[in-house]
């Protein structure tokens, strides 16, 4: 019984950390999980890209898409393949929950609500401990595209609409995991993250991910250098979870994009093309990217 599904990686417009209202968006990288079921006892995960990888998350995945769509027990194998960088605030955790519920249901033959089987990643995530908000707002926007708001403390999504962005993403060498995140901190920074929900929920994205992200840069001891540097060139930039990596965008056209061959084609004046000059001096990756607003999918 075999499945195969791709989810995609996000940034932040809101840190859910301080009052349990997030907001995401998603972007055009993919994770896709591969699932096989068979009649042992166990689910055994593996990541493609380290083979020491954690993989409590998506066995747990597998587990509980099994009780919700199968009609019997299954044990067997999932593994994971992402475009997206692990640990780097970029969703992967998210993007690797829902591939793997997605290929488990396709393994069984069903097609299941992507808003219910974006909760079932959530519950995964909180059985296993690898989020402390449950990070609905993360999963939803990588399953169903475009940029969502919710309530993660109810795990309600309170708004989702398509967004068409160019996207400049800075990832630093360092990793960071969101359980790790200083909450006291964030919560001191929740009248900001009230003022950011306002925004957000009022369509105001680009506002809202540059009041997000001096804040919660602040809060979470990273520097607000980078997103300084990008103001004048982007229509809105964040820190993207609890980082370290950053996110500008911009409107759809102004920023390069890489070709089928890998070189970059870029307009001599995209602000998002003198902004990668800027972050290009740190160490680090810049890369570039757009927003995606389909969302998760079975292939």
């Amino acid at each position: 019984m075999h499945g195969r599904a791709v989810a995609l990686g996000a940034g932040t417009i809101l840190n859910a950390l301080s009052t349990g209202v997030g907001s995401a968006f998603a972007i055009d990288a993919e994770t896709t999980a591969t699932v096989e079921l068979d009649d042992s006892e166990s689910v055994r995960g593996s990541v493609a890209e380290d083979a020491d990888a954690d993989t409590r998350l998506i066995e747990r995945c597998v587990e509980l898409a099994v009780e919700r769509y199968g009609d019997d027990e299954y044990g067997g194998t999932v593994r994971t393949e992402s475009d997206v960088p692990m640990a780097a605030g970029l969703k992967s955790s998210s993007a690797a929950a829902n591939a793997t519920v997605l290929a488990t249901a396709d393994a069984l033959g069903v097609e299941p609500d992507r808003e219910e089987a974006c909760r079932l990643g959530v519950q995964a995530a909180r059985d296993v401990g690898v989020t402390i908000t449950g990070a609905f707002d993360d999963a939803s926007a990588s399953m169903l595209g475009g940029a969502t708001v919710t309530n993660n403390d109810d795990d309600e999504l309170l708004s989702r609409e398509p967004v068409e962005w160019d996207v400049l993403v800075w990832t630093p060498d360092e990793r960071a995991y969101s359980a790790d995140a200083d909450v006291e901190s964030c919560a001191n920074v929740a009248s900001m993250a009230e003022l950011v929900a306002e925004l957000a929920l009022d369509g105001r994205y680009a506002e809202a991910m540059t009041v997000n992200g001096l804040a919660f840069s602040a809060a979470l001891d990273f520097p607000t250098d980078p997103a300084v540097e990008a103001m004048p060139h982007a229509a809105g930039v964040s820190l993207s979870g609890t980082g370290p990596s950053v996110v500008a965008v911009a409107e759809r056209g102004s920023a390069a994009h890489q070709t089928e061959s890998g070189d970059v084609d870029d307009g001599d004046e995209s602000p998002l093309k003198r902004l990668r000059g800027l972050w290009a001096k740190r160490d680090g990756r810049t890369w570039l990217t757009t927003t995606r607003n389909d969302g998760a999918s079975i292939r």
